[in-house]
């Protein structure tokens, strides 16, 4: 890399091309068995996919990839129970599941799965107590009510779970500092705070926890370097951008925390030679962080970038199609029934 000032410059604004170059050359994994990359993240292909493709609408370019053949790919992926894994050879889980969904809803193609089989695997998934397993092996986790409750909504088939289950669920693993664990009883962690905030916001149930004491602990998360970490005395990380500043735009408290510092802290992330954000300045770049950096400037409202749903982790636009071709449905089947 060049000196600090040079990189400094090249990096005070996002590069676009060199980000939509990176996450391109991903985009077809699945040919090349021969690298390193196709063993090591075989098992994650499905949300690598869903964070690359939607990092490149945030940037205006999907386009430029082949949803074909993407498309044909996520469907070799679906599993008789009505699940997807994480590449063709992975068993059903519910996260690579909602990525699949929302890929699917990207491209406008959610009517190439049937609803209620996919509605129906994410069912089983559901416990008694209201929680949600990831897959049949039974880890527990708040992330799985936030698939489960996305994966349905996007497919208009919330009336499939037990939401008012899933909701309380969630509500027993709210901290008294305002957070929420993955499970009743665990620290508190950004990651899970927004799967949480975000379930809950789906749920129509965002008056179940003190949303002022739980911004100020998000606000917290910003360090003197301008980024945000995920607890308490950890280092900042550009992931986090994302996770807590959804919460705070779900909640209306955008405000709250000082963004020209954290979107400096992100483009200071991007390496300026091959394009790619990384979790902290000069480190390694992945996809992962990629569309996470893109997605929180999007929040910010950097320009020439799509806006993003905090809730859908979805752009405002395909969310808005969605919800229109829903409400087309529910109009016909009204008019079926007159």
């Amino acid at each position: 890399m060049g000196s600090a000032g040079e990189e400094a410059g090249a990096r005070s604004e996002l590069l676009v091309e060199k980000h939509a170059a990176y996450i391109a050359s991903f985009s077809k994994l699945w040919e090349v068995p021969d690298k390193m990359e196709f063993v090591a993240t075989e098992h994650f292909w499905m949300s690598g996919l869903y964070w690359g493709l939607t990092g490149m609408q945030l940037l205006g370019r999907l386009g430029e990839m082949d949803g074909e053949a993407i498309v044909a790919w996520l469907l070799r992926c679906r599993h008789p129970d009505g699940g997807f894994g994480g590449s063709e050879r992975n068993d059903s889980h519910v996260l690579y599941t909602v990525s699949a969904i929302q890929i699917l809803a990207l491209y406008d193609k959610l009517d190439l799965v049937d609803a209620d089989k996919v509605a129906g695997y994410v069912r089983s998934l559901q416990q008694s107590d209201g929680s949600f397993v990831g897959d049949k092996w039974g880890e527990i986790d708040t992330r799985f009510t936030y698939c489960a409750f996305l994966c349905c909504t996007l497919l208009g088939k919330m009336d499939a779970l037990d939401v008012a289950g899933g909701v309380d669920h969630i509500v027993r693993c709210k901290n008294f500092d305002g957070g929420f664990g993955s499970t009743p009883g665990k620290e508190s962690h950004a990651g899970q705070v927004f799967t949480c905030v975000a379930a809950l916001s789906l749920a129509g149930a965002l008056d179940r926890f003190d949303g002022d004491l739980l911004s100020w602990w998000l606000c917290e998360r910003q360090t003197k370097s301008g980024g945000l970490n995920g607890r308490p005395e950890k280092l900042q990380d550009v992931c986090y951008s994302w996770w807590c500043l959804s919460c705070l735009s779900i909640l209306g408290k955008l405000h709250w925390i000082d963004q020209k510092a954290l979107s400096a802290f992100i483009l200071d992330c991007q390496d300026e030679h091959d394009g790619g954000i990384s979790d902290r300045p000069d480190d390694m770049v992945d996809v992962y962080h990629t569309f996470f950096g893109i997605a929180a400037l999007s929040l910010m409202g950097y320009p020439g970038l799509d806006q993003i749903d905090p809730t859908f982790a979805l752009p405002v636009a395909t969310v808005q199609r969605v919800r229109q071709k829903q409400a087309a449905r529910q109009a016909l089947q009204e008019a079926a029934q007159q």
